[in-house]
């Protein structure tokens, strides 16, 4: 996903509590270097593929888009609507009250740290790179049955902006997040999805299973970053563009992507606590920074209005709008955007689920859930209110044509607001700096991720792995914005979130039996302990 979270990470690694109940010797012994191998493997054949033949992996991978869309647009909104749904449940049902640790454990951090960690997990590339885009984008190119460009067109432009960036993506990561955290703090498992299925699939996750799962993981989340870095690359471009005038072709971007990559191997060799802390902490100084600038400066009664305004609206065609395809008229609205966005909240759930889990040990299940749906989301409403919202201003009533600049290229539209801002200089190259700035956190903390899930779910994976695999996310980035641009980064996102899906349907049932399990174990235990209360009263002689 496209968020940076390395500030809660530490040296030891993300998880480096004890949990509260190991289990035997040999459980969850995870995978095997075999993992490693054939994930390094098939990442580096497909960067072959694209360097070697980019017109036919383009042609490929735009043939498989089409079959997943066309057979499998159905499954992508029923099974993330059914994660919100679930986690609902999840919250609010009987399970709501199991805590992630210790029976009696406190939470590890405080409510106010806690809300701040979920809160800088929601700022990122995505953001920044979409919070004027999108909305514009809707404005202009409506769902059908909006007439474009009109006052309904801006009210759905940001219904479908709050939409995408709202509860449905927090409900992918809290899932995930979830089942880390239980399996983790409450049976002993190490980090590795695998783990999380021995409820559905007993010994089998020591097998080819449990492997052929930790693999699937693996490549959708090294696409999923991929495609992140591939957006930060084209604002970054596109922001050296605006500012000095350096034009963008193909040696820009390699530049580019090669620049950042030394930067994020640096931080990494330099370990958590250092690089990537003090680069995380910098994110949200900016990211705060800018949005306040935007608040203030630009049109602020307007902002507040539409936040309101849209808020409302959200909430009041959730479900509809959860489920909407466009059977009768045949219309590629829905696949350009909703399902897009779905496969990436998918393919970044392993990578953003970590973080989550890892700062919330000692909650329990109805706090993990609602703080994880409302804080980042809300963070995201206000964002998208302040930079969404100042661009339609400018265009419905600041006779500036932002439609025209994303139409001629989307990277560019958060510059050209800048322009028709008070200091829109400064705030371009703030906003370009910022980009920079999620691009290596996310890039390095992708790189510890991965390599925890290609090394059995080590806490320490070594400097060699994490290296190979920064050096690949790079490469899968350039690949992808050669042969196909944006839409080739749509693309592969949609195409590798398709299996990872099923893996997280397993995972929720497999959640599920483990609860459940626990359940029905702590009422046995209950009645054991009243039945020995009783036997005390009763006394020695039994009345």
């Amino acid at each position: 996903m496209p968020f940076a979270y390395a500030s809660a990470t530490t040296s030891s690694g993300i998880f480096e509590i004890p949990a509260r109940a190991p289990l035997p010797a040999g459980t969850y012994s995870g995978g095997e270097p075999m993992v490693l191998r054939l994930s390094l493997l098939l990442t580096a054949l497909f960067v072959l593929w694209g360097a070697l033949a980019p017109q036919h992996l383009a042609l490929t991978t735009s043939t498989l888009l089409s079959f997943t869309i066309s057979r499998f647009g159905w499954f992508y909104l029923l099974t993330v609507f059914g994660f919100l749904v679930f986690a609902l449940y999840l919250a609010f049902g009987r399970f709501g009250h199991i805590r992630l640790g210790k029976e009696d454990e406190e939470p590890e951090f405080s409510r106010g740290s806690w809300f701040a960690m979920l809160f800088s997990a929601g700022m990122g590339i995505g953001l920044v790179f979409w919070g004027v885009a999108e909305p514009v984008s809707h404005f202009g190119t409506p769902p059908n049955g909006i007439t474009p460009e009109t006052a309904d067109s801006a009210r759905a432009a940001m219904r479908y902006s709050f939409f995408h960036w709202g509860l449905h993506p927090w409900a992918v990561y809290s899932l995930m997040g979830l089942v880390l955290a239980y399996f983790k703090f409450n049976r002993g498992a190490p980090g590795l999805i695998s783990a999380a299925f021995r409820p559905l699939l007993g010994d089998k996750v020591d097998g080819p299973i449990g492997r052929a799962i930790d693999i699937l993981s693996i490549l959708a989340t090294v696409f999923g970053v991929a495609t992140s870095l591939g957006f930060g690359t084209l604002q970054i471009e596109s922001g050296l563009e605006h500012l000095f005038g350096l034009k963008a072709d193909f040696w820009l971007t390699a530049t580019i992507i090669a620049i950042a990559t030394v930067m994020f191997l640096l931080s990494s060799l330099t370990g958590l606590e250092r690089g990537i802390k003090w680069l995380s902490n910098l994110n949200l100084w900016l990211a705060v920074g800018l949005f306040l600038l935007v608040v203030v400066l630009g049109p602020t009664g307007f902002i507040f209005d539409t936040f309101t305004t849209t808020l409302g609206d959200y909430l009041g065609n959730l479900t509809s709008i959860s489920l909407r395809m466009s059977p009768f008229s045949q219309g590629t609205w829905t696949a350009d955007w909703t399902l897009f966005y779905w496969a990436w909240w998918v393919t970044w759930a392993p990578f953003v689920g970590m973080f989550i889990a890892r700062v919330s040990r000692g909650r329990t299940i109805r706090e993990f859930v609602v703080g994880v749906l409302l804080v980042p989301a809300m963070a995201s409403f206000a964002w998208f209110s302040a930079f969404g919202g100042t661009a339609l201003d400018l265009q419905l009533f600041g006779n500036t044509n932002m439609l025209a600049a994303v139409k001629t290229d989307v990277s560019t539209a958060l510059y050209v607001m800048f322009d028709h801002l008070p200091g829109g200089t400064l705030m371009s190259f703030v906003g370009m700096l910022l980009v920079v700035s999620f691009f290596v956190t996310s890039a390095d903390s992708a790189t510890f991720v991965l390599g925890m899930l290609s090394s059995k779910g080590s806490l320490n994976p070594g400097n060699r792995v994490k290296l190979i695999w920064g050096v690949l996310l790079a490469a899968i980035a350039l690949v992808l914005l050669s042969t196909g641009g944006l839409k080739g980064l749509q693309t592969m996102s949609i195409v590798a979130a398709l299996p990872f899906m099923l893996i997280m349907i397993g995972m929720a049932v497999s959640l599920y039996l483990a609860l459940s399990q626990e359940e029905h174990d702590s009422r046995l235990r209950e009645i054991q302990r009243l039945h020995k209360i009783e036997e005390l009263l009763k006394g020695p002689g039994g009345r």
